[in-house]
């Protein structure tokens, strides 16, 4: 019994889901995500004979690699191999090689084996230093390091968020498709660090995971033969609490800005309505009745309207409202099929992506919240829910050909894509807000 219900409700999931410049300053280079080619960087190995010298400059050379925006050297075309970190660097032997930036950084271990790392980014053409900062953290926390390197040199360089301090939660797959097991996941943005949190039970399938903008919570939904239900997990405390069981099904859930509220549908009878629960006070309110399926619910960054889809005009169409309910009204435009759209974080440069179906196509898009401007970024078999960088530059989604199984993919607002550095199968991906 348990296979064959929850077959009929994964059946009709696919249904809902797939179907249905601060540091700029003047004289500065500032990179755009126009299609230009990509910055040469060189990023020899941080001196200082502590550990982890080389495992740095390998996390910024691949971070900022994937980025699109910047072409690391390979370290094999150095002039130099040993870079002193605390000293001026010898330019003409970076110009030699290309590179129009470049980082070096020094490496101590101090008392209690906490590490100290220093380093500095240089403009070559001019000899002039860029950006010069310390980090200080437990030695465990190294790869952090790396990563908050990252994001000090990309936020420099390009004027935007860095979004490499930053943590995936997704569903990993494994087991044929008839006995899909499906795995609350996490992980760094870079695929290290895997981590299994304790989920809602071992009979559990486990769906789209979902950060407060704070961090510290995830809220998911976990499928049983006796039904669905949705969960807050502290991601501090691994403590797991349920919200209030729904008659019906509940799925898409997805935190308000604040963090005090769960917009989710709950599909029941044949129709789907979107609801709001208070995760505090307690109680839910009911913000649409309409007959047709309205699910998917997103907040604007400032948390005064709701983006959902529904296919109350025949076919699933993008819609807004206010975080009342009031004031529903069609965003969409286009031709095809909208679900799953999520505001971007960035209220001064404010996205909606959303999944898009064309005839045998399906699309990773955006378009401006007040429907104009739509973009399709992604064309595949199957490209399905996107989720946000905290910067609102970058998008993650799960990708399936024919054949194959689900796997992470990454976008930008520039149409670069590739696969996201996690080797198994993997859907559902939420991504975390900038690590505290």
């Amino acid at each position: 019994m348990m296979r064959s219900f929850v077959s009929a409700v994964l059946a009709a999931l696919s249904v809902l889901f797939a179907a249905g410049a601060a540091f700029a300053q003047q004289g500065d280079v500032v990179i755009s995500r126009g299609k230009t080619d990509p910055v040469p960087i060189a990023i020899p190995a941080f001196s200082g004979g502590a550990l982890h010298g080389e495992d740095l400059a390998g996390i910024i050379r691949n971070n900022l690699g994937r980025s699109g925006l910047f072409a690391p050297i390979d370290p094999l075309r150095f002039i130099e191999r040993n870079v002193d970190g605390a000293a001026l660097p010898n330019f003409p032997n970076w110009k030699l090689v290309g590179s129009q930036y470049l980082v070096s950084g020094v490496v101590n271990t101090e008392t209690g084996g906490r590490l100290r790392v220093d380093f500095r980014l240089w403009d070559v053409n001019s000899g002039q230093q860029v950006l010069g900062v310390q980090f200080a953290a437990p030695e465990e926390n190294w790869r952090r390091i790396g990563h908050k390197i990252s994001d000090a040199i990309y936020e420099r360089l390009t004027g935007e968020g860095g979004y490499f301090d930053t943590r995936i939660a997704f569903v990993s797959e494994s087991g044929p498709k008839t006995q899909r097991r499906r795995v609350l996941t996490l992980m760094d943005q870079d695929g290290n660090s895997p981590q299994y949190p304790a989920s809602a039970g071992a009979d559990a399938q486990v769906f789209t995971p979902r950060f407060s903008n704070d961090g510290r919570e995830l809220v998911y939904m976990a499928l049983r033969d006796s039904g669905s239900q949705l969960y807050l997990l502290n991601l501090e405390t691994s403590r797991t609490e349920s919200l209030s069981r729904y008659e019906g099904m509940a799925i898409a859930p997805r935190f308000s800005p604040d963090g005090g509220k769960v917009a989710f549908s709950v599909s029941n009878h044949g129709n789907t309505d979107v609801f709001l629960a208070d995760v505090r006070a307690g109680g839910t309110v009911k913000l649409t009745a309409d007959p047709g399926i309205d699910t998917s619910p997103s907040f604007s960054p400032d948390g005064t309207r709701i983006v959902f889809n529904s296919d109350r005009a025949g076919s699933p169409q993008l819609y807004v409202m206010n975080v009342d309910g009031s004031g529903q009204r069609r965003l969409s435009a286009g031709s095809g099929r909208y679900t799953t759209p999520v505001w971007s974080p960035d209220a001064g440069d404010a996205w909606i992506a959303f999944t898009k179906q064309t005839g045998n196509e399906f699309h990773i898009g955006v378009m401006r919240p007040d429907g104009s401007d739509e973009r399709l970024l992604t064309s595949s078999y199957l490209d399905e829910g996107p989720t946000w960088a905290p910067n609102g530059q970058v998008l993650m989604f799960s990708r399936e050909t024919p054949g194959s199984e689900p796997r992470l993919w990454t976008v930008d607002l520039a149409g670069r894509e590739q696969p996201a550095p996690y080797p198994g199968p993997g859907s559902d991906p939420g991504w975390s807000p900038l690590l505290k």
